[in-house]
């Protein structure tokens, strides 16, 4: 039932709670209390709403690009206004530390103005009949980019705000209406950045904001006849699901990762080994972009594994509120994952180097050392703050177990030598390479991509406001 803490989702048009007045209950991992409830809509309602935004969708295309950006520059104006707000609630929600959740939203603001005026800068194409063999002068072809339609947006729990965002900003500036389906946790944040969007002036109905229980919603969603598009954030495993069900239809997926991080004999191992525990801890693990696994070559293990130890052990951890690098995780199942991981990897003969200590879903940054392929953390990806090392003997060892994989997201070569580090960046099968450097998804207008099992289509603004679109050709015959 809706209480006091039920915050209200914008459906048909309007600031509301669900007809059955069911909610779904949303705790905060750190604190393990209820911070709020979000309404649990059914199919029914959901139908209905989207019909709606089916329909205003004909309109919001029919306004010039200017207007549209306007409204979407007021939105990032808004967002920065409250990002002390926002911010507090994505900590909250997600206990991600402080000064991270604020950041996020700064930086959200600052990708919605790149979209817009990247969107400015799309242009239409002019073709000559005549140039192809035969064709004829008296033909003229308008090429001009027209939306698709409805997209179905749906954001991880890790970033609630700047993933969803990056989904809403590139549709909305292109002329699409928006089905927003947050994840449970990080509901409430999302509503907020959805607040403050329709505080800019963009018309309610234009985004239905799919609220509920995803056992319920979820597949009538992705194969709901009137969406035109799917771009997703999240597991790998759903991943497969939506592109499975949806037909017909374009998909962006950005799913998981085992981002390796390859160190050569020659590389800076101060350098490297920052840049390894900031890529590898920074929001507890819980990001598709973490650094998953070192391959390192052997001669040089031992004074890389003495430099990690000695980074991951000033690393904070404790509460969000506190700033803290290493906090909860976002549940129980999450913590208890990686947890088997850790668990496993021992009783196979792995080292534990540092870590190992665990507080409910609190777990203590962990290096382990001496990884062998036969250990399930070489292999699977730990969504938590853990990181193998695994000891190679050549940079062909390194290639080949980097790209054994199943995932490839992204990965990382250290080596004081450029060709060389290009050389294996050329032969590893991921969306792209840090040379010197960790694994991360920005500079945001950058093409962000997986291969494999970590995704389908290309991210990155540019990529963002081109997938939404369609090409839609006008022939002039004079």
């Amino acid at each position: 039932m809706p209480t006091d803490q039920t915050v209200k989702t914008l459906i048909h048009g309007e600031w509301n709670v669900s007809s059955s007045h069911k909610t779904v209950d949303i705790y905060s991992p750190h604190k393990n209390e209820l911070i709020g409830q979000v309404p649990s809509l059914s199919q029914e309602e959901l139908d209905a709403s989207i019909k709606s935004t089916v329909e205003a969708q004909v309109a919001w295309e029919s306004k010039s690009i200017q207007d549209r950006g306007d409204i979407l520059k007021k939105w990032a104006d808004i967002l920065e206004e409250r990002k002390e707000d926002i911010g507090h609630a994505i900590m909250n929600e997600v206990a991600k530390k402080k000064g991270s959740a604020v950041s996020e939203v700064t930086r959200t603001a600052d990708y919605i103005r790149y979209t817009v005026e990247e969107a400015f800068r799309l242009d239409g194409d002019v073709k000559r009949g005549d140039g192809f063999k035969g064709g004829s002068p008296q033909k003229i072809g308008m090429v001009e980019k027209a939306p698709l339609g409805t997209i179905l947006a749906i954001g991880p729990f890790n970033y609630p705000v700047n993933l969803s965002a990056s989904k809403i900003a590139p549709a909305l500036m292109q002329g699409n209406s928006v089905i927003f389906k947050p994840a449970t946790q990080g509901a409430i944040s999302g509503i907020k950045m959805v607040e403050a969007l329709i505080d800019a002036g963009l018309p309610k109905e234009l985004i239905t904001i799919a609220t509920g229980r995803g056992s319920v919603i979820g597949d009538f969603l992705v194969q709901h006849p009137s969406v035109d598009m799917i771009t997703f954030t999240g597991g790998t495993g759903t991943g497969r699901h939506i592109s499975e069900l949806s037909s017909m239809i374009p998909v962006v997926l950005e799913l998981g990762g085992k981002d390796p991080a390859i160190v050569l004999e020659d590389a800076d191992l101060d350098k490297t080994a920052k840049e390894i525990v900031q890529g590898a801890y920074s929001y507890s693990g819980q990001r598709c972009t973490a650094i998953k696994r070192v391959l390192v070559k052997d001669e040089i293990a031992d004074e890389l594994a003495g430099k990690i130890q000695a980074q991951v052990d000033d690393l904070s951890v404790g509460m969000p509120e506190d700033n803290a690098t290493i906090t909860p995780l976002i549940n129980q199942k999450s913590a208890d994952d990686v947890q088997n991981l850790i668990d496993d990897a021992k009783e196979k003969g792995a080292t534990v180097v540092t870590g190992d200590k665990r507080e409910d879903n609190l777990l203590y940054p962990t290096l382990l050392d001496h990884v062998t392929a036969d250990m399930n953390v070489a292999w699977e990806e730990p969504f938590g703050p853990v990181l193998p090392i695994i000891r190679v003997s050549d940079q062909e060892e390194a290639i080949r177990l980097a790209n054994e994989s199943e995932y490839g997201l992204q990965a990382s070569v250290f080596s004081k030598d450029t060709e060389r580090a290009i050389s294996i960046a050329n032969r590893l099968e991921v969306g792209s390479v840090q040379l010197n450097a960790k694994t991360e998804r920005g500079p945001d207008h950058f093409p962000f991509l997986g291969v494999k099992a970590s995704g389908l289509g290309v991210q990155g603004i540019q990529e963002s406001l081109l997938s939404v679109v369609r090409d839609k050709v006008t022939i002039i015959n004079m």
